[in-house]
C-alpha cells in the first residue's frame, strides 16, 4: 500500500491544477531529504516531472526545483541528461523573453552539465527569438541571454548559467567553441564573459573565473589570451586581485593602463577562491615563454606580492607563491630574471593544477 507520500507523487499528475501546485509544493523539501520516492516504478515519477515542466508557471516552478534538487542523484542525473526532448525543452524555454521561471533552468542546466556527456549541448540548434539577436545554436544562446541579464527578461539575471559554462570548457571542445570567433556576430565568446569579473554577483564571478581558468588549459590559444587584440585577459584578471595598495611610480608605470593610478576605494574580490581561481589561470598562462613574458613586461609580480600579503588563505598564498618561482626564475636562453623579495618558502614542486570542478550542485 502506498505511503502518503508515494500518493503525493502520485497526485502530481492530477488533472485539477489546484491539486497539482499543492503536491509539487509539498514535495519539494522530499526532493532533497528523500530522493528515491522519485525513483520508483523505473522512474516513472521523473517521467512525469520532465513532461510538467511546461505545466501552468506556479506549477512549473515547483516542478523545476523538484528536478534541480533530484538532479544530484547520478542515476536521476543520467536519466534526465539522456533525454534529448527534455533538454530541448529546456532551451526551447530559456530563451523565451517571459519565461518567469528562466533563473531556475539555468540552475538546472548547470546541474546537468555535471554529467560529462551533456557536452552535446554544443551541438544543439533550435530558432532564437527576434530579442535575442543570436544565431540558431544553442550555446552562443546561452551565453547572450548571460551577457543581456535582465535586460532580457525582467524574471531573471541567468547568473547560474556561469556554472554552465563552467562545467562545459572541463572538456576540451567547449574550449575550442570559447576562443573561437563566432561567425553570426564576429565576437569570441570568451570575450563576452571576461567583462563579468568584477560584477556585484558572487555566483557569476566565481563561474566566469571558473571558466577562464578551463578555457586557459587550451594552450594553443595562450597567444590569443594575452593579445590586446584578441581577447585581452590580463585586465580582468589582474584586477579583481588587486586591492587599494600603493605602488611606487616606476612600478606602478609598468603595469597595464587598466591597473595604474586606481580609486582609494578599489577593493580586491572578497572571495578568497576566486582570487585563488585567478592566480591558477595566471599560472596556466604562464605555460608558454611568451606569456610569461609579457605577465613580466606588464609588472604583474607586485601584484601578486601584495596579494599574498594581504590575502590571509594558505591556498591564495600557495598559488601566489608558485607563480611568483615561475616568473622569477632563470629562463632556457640563460638571461636571469630581475631579482625580486622572497615571498617564503616556495611549494610549487611537481604540483599539477586541476581543472575546476567544485561548483557544487544546486539545490533550491
Amino acid at each position: 500500500m502506498p505511503t502518503e507520500i508515494e500518493e503525493l507523487v502520485g497526485l502530481m499528475t492530477d488533472r485539477n491544477p489546484q491539486v497539482r501546485v499543492i503536491a509539487a509544493e509539498h514535495l519539494v523539501p522530499y526532493s532533497i531529504s528523500q530522493p528515491n520516492i522519485f525513483k520508483r516504478e523505473n522512474l516513472k515519477p521523473i517521467h512525469n516531472l520532465k513532461l510538467l515542466i511546461k505545466d501552468l508557471p506556479n506549477i512549473a516552478e515547483h516542478i523545476i526545483t523538484i528536478l534541480i534538487n533530484l538532479s544530484a542523484n547520478h542515476e536521476i542525473l543520467q536519466n534526465l541528461v539522456s533525454d534529448d526532448k527534455f533538454v530541448s525543452e529546456i532551451l526551447r524555454q530559456i530563451i523565451i523573453p517571459t519565461e518567469p521561471n528562466a533563473n531556475l533552468l539555468s540552475m538546472l542546466l548547470a546541474n546537468l552539465a555535471k554529467s560529462d556527456s551533456f557536452k552535446s549541448i554544443l551541438h544543439k540548434k533550435q530558432t532564437p527569438p527576434d530579442e535575442l539577436k543570436s544565431d540558431d545554436t544553442a550555446i552562443n544562446q546561452l551565453v547572450d541571454l548571460f551577457v543581456k541579464e535582465a535586460a532580457y527578461n525582467k524574471h531573471a539575471d541567468f547568473d547560474h548559467l556561469s556554472y554552465l559554462f563552467a562545467d562545459l570548457t572541463k572538456h576540451a571542445e567547449a574550449r575550442h567553441y570559447f576562443v573561437r570567433r563566432q561567425d553570426y556576430d564576429g565576437v569570441i565568446p570568451i570575450t563576452k564573459l571576461k567583462v563579468f569579473t568584477e560584477h556585484k554577483s558572487d555566483i557569476r564571478r566565481k563561474g566566469v573565473a571558473s571558466t577562464i581558468k578551463n578555457v586557459a588549459f587550451d594552450v594553443p590559444s595562450h597567444p590569443l589570451f594575452i593579445s590586446e587584440d584578441a581577447i585581452d585577459i590580463l585586465p580582468y584578471i589582474l584586477l579583481p586581485i588587486t586591492g587599494n595598495e600603493e605602488y611606487d611610480l616606476e612600478e606602478s608605470m609598468a603595469m597595464l593602463p587598466d591597473l595604474q593610478l586606481l580609486p582609494p576605494d578599489k577593493q580586491r574580490d572578497s572571495d578568497p577562491n576566486i582570487i585563488q581561481t585567478h592566480v591558477e589561470t595566471l599560472l596556466l598562462l604562464s605555460t608558454t615563454r611568451e606569456a610569461r613574458d609579457r605577465l613580466r613586461e606588464v609588472n604583474v609580480y607586485p601584484i601578486i606580492r601584495e596579494t599574498h600579503a594581504r590575502v590571509q588563505n594558505e591556498d591564495v598564498q600557495d598559488a601566489c607563491e608558485r607563480l611568483v618561482q615561475v616568473l622569477m626564475r632563470d629562463e632556457a636562453d640563460g638571461k636571469p630574471q630581475p631579482h625580486v623579495e622572497d615571498l617564503g618558502d616556495v611549494k610549487y614542486g611537481d604540483r599539477e593544477i586541476e581543472g575546476d570542478d567544485d561548483d557544487q550542485i544546486v539545490e533550491v
